[in-house]
């Protein structure tokens, strides 16, 4: 059966387009019906699974449409966040707003579709750069440098993935987006692997999440906490499942991502580092890499941006409605916002895995496959990490926003109110879905990859040790939480080495490159040297352009991830920065491979 395929991205990438276009009252319904058509789609989509947009560009054959199990359920739950991330944001004026979280869906669901390397890498690129202007948004300059730090970290791992796909074509002649190999991995599968996981915010590949999430707009933030690192988590279930590293790599991100929340002050930051966390029992589960631990993973992250994206939403109205995010300036706003604080207690919950709610019943199945497998450290762990995350997110987090000792100053007091229409009715829809999808499992468990595997969590073993750890952690929250108060301090982080170490990197560049940059500009004057060039005039630009550029770029790559707050930035300096990195990148590339 032939069937029309229209992209789910290019529905959004059309919607994106127009958008300028639209004005006065056609603006909100034509924003609500753009995610709604993408969503439809997909549907559409889902009951017709196949391979489709398949198109022949020079020696290659490109695939934008594979539509099987495993791209359904994440292109399910892309589509729906958007339709709830677009009507959060819908009182947001600023339309450039709306066109990069659109311009970074249609990214993300490309890549979802992909099944080739050229086709993810396009798409892969743009969720990179349309979310870096989901921070940038927030205009000031705290925004712009945590912008710039976030697209030279991705401009990076773009690379890196680059250099994997284009190994991998020589060694194989393949580019089909499909399962490593587990057995004997070359350097392209390590070079593809650490690609992907630097979007999976990974340790030692993590600090970009926290620096960027808590400096993006309050609209903007929700839709990153949703895709860039759930994109990551598909493709490395797509290409990496059962490599043993990344059950280590996975516990350790889980474990490193709860202690520093547990310390975290700023609120977006502390949901930051608990995305870090949660996703680390994702790549446990791709690490393991059995059928029970890959539908773990995707029930995980379906259910992850749902609550993830609930409480990144109640977040937000906090921050839009008194301006301030740390906790020490805020406090006692249960008068004040109730509706918001029960939003973001049903998130905090769901992502605590309380019974009746979506963490227990995602979560819990990637603890059972470590245990089937016979990892009992991995499964342990994990299990200690939902503790620390009841901790954090269930307890601390509702706590000190709402019931703690009032720290607002009296304006943030008197601005403080639950936010607009717009934003409650996308809170209450995702907060529904996440009590919904733990009461009533077929609405998830169906769409699952592997449809073999039957699991039933609501066993009574599961359900009172479940609520054993829950009741011991709020008893130890109750009697040691002058412990866990927090403090305005920065937690320092393994950040900490590439921004001290690049201070001494710059001199080496600087210097070296800018005696030989000297030397070259003194040298192509003198005639026996520029007797030599055809042109004394190519050599002059190849100087300016290159050279220079080269120093120019890494200097300022450099100051910007050394500098932890303040860095002033012109939109000219920022496009050729950008400009430049890409172009050594490229440089450095083509020389590979062609040497």
């Amino acid at each position: 059966m032939t069937i029309s395929f229209i992209h789910p991205a290019f529905i959004m990438i059309l919607g994106a387009v127009l958008l300028p276009f639209v004005r006065g009252p056609f603006r909100k319904p034509f924003m609500f019906l753009v995610p709604l058509l993408t969503f439809i789609d997909v549907l559409y989509l889902s009951q017709h699974p196949g391979t489709y947009g398949v198109y022949q560009f020079m020696d290659w054959e490109l695939t934008f449409g594979r539509v099987d199990r495993l791209s359904m359920i994440f292109g399910f739950i892309m589509a729906l966040m958007a339709i709830i991330g677009t009507i959060y944001g819908m009182h947001v004026e600023d339309e450039w707003q709306h066109i990069a979280a659109w311009f970074y869906v249609a990214g993300s669901l490309g890549a979802i579709y992909a099944a080739d390397y050229i086709v993810l890498f396009l798409f892969w690129e743009m969720m990179a750069f349309a979310s870096t202007f989901l921070i940038w948004a927030r205009k000031d300059e705290e925004a712009l440098a945590a912008g710039y730090r976030y697209i030279l970290v991705h401009t990076f791992g773009g690379v890196v993935l680059l250099i994997g796909f284009v190994l991998r074509y020589q060694a194989t002649g393949d580019l089909s987006f499909v399962q490593l190999n587990v057995d004997s991995p070359e350097l392209y599968t390590w070079l593809i692997m650490i690609g992907l996981m630097l979007n999976a915010a990974v340790p030692p590949l993590h600090s970009w999440l926290p620096d960027a999430y808590s400096k993006a707009t309050a609209a903007g933030a929700v839709f990153m906490c949703a895709f860039t690192t759930k994109t990551a988590v598909y493709t490395l279930i797509r290409s990496c499942s059962g490599f043993d590293v990344l059950i280590y790599l996975g516990i350790i991100m889980a474990i490193y991502g709860i202690i520093y929340a547990i310390m975290e002050n700023d609120v977006r930051k502390l949901l930051g580092w608990e995305i870090v966390s949660q996703v680390g029992y994702m790549i446990t589960a791709i690490g393991i890499g059995t059928a029970l631990a890959v539908n773990g993973a995707a029930a995980h992250a379906f259910a992850h941006i749902l609550y993830k994206g609930l409480l990144f939403m109640a977040a937000g109205a906090v921050l839009h409605a008194t301006g301030k995010q740390k906790f020490t300036q805020l406090g006692g706003l249960y008068k004040k916002m109730p509706a918001t604080f029960i939003f973001m207690l049903i998130g905090g919950l769901a992502v605590s895995g309380l019974p009746l709610m979506s963490g227990f019943v995602t979560k819990s199945m990637i603890i059972s496959a470590a245990f089937e497998e016979h990892i009992l450290w991995a499964g342990f762990a994990l299990i200690l990490v939902s503790a620390g995350t009841f901790l954090v997110a269930g307890l601390r987090l509702p706590y000190l926003l709402f019931f703690s000792e009032n720290n607002c100053s009296e304006e943030t007091w008197e601005k403080a109110k639950d936010p607009s229409w717009n934003m409650t009715l996308a809170m209450a829809i995702a907060g529904f879905l996440c009590i919904f999808i733990g009461c009533y499992l077929p609405f998830l468990y169906n769409m699952l990859p592997n449809t073999e595997i039957a699991y039933h969590p609501y066993g009574s073993y599961h359900l009172s040790e479940t609520l054993q750890i829950m009741a011991f952690t709020g008893l130890a929250f109750f009697l040691l939480r002058k412990y866990v108060m927090p403090k305005n301090t920065i937690s320092l982080d393994l950040d900490w080495f590439y921004r001290k170490g690049g201070r001494a990197f710059l001199w080496t560049v600087q210097n070296p490159l800018q005696w030989f940059d000297t030397a070259v500009g003194k040298a192509y004057k003198v005639v026996g040297i520029s007797s030599l060039m055809t042109t004394s005039a190519f050599w002059s630009w190849f100087d300016w352009n290159v050279i220079d550029g080269i120093v120019d770029g890494i200097a300022r790559c450099v100051r910007a991830i050394g500098r932890r707050t303040t860095l002033v930035l012109q939109r000219g300096q920022i496009q050729q920065t950008i400009y430049y990195t890409v172009s050594f990148a490229a440089v450095i590339l083509i020389a590979y491979v062609w040497l």
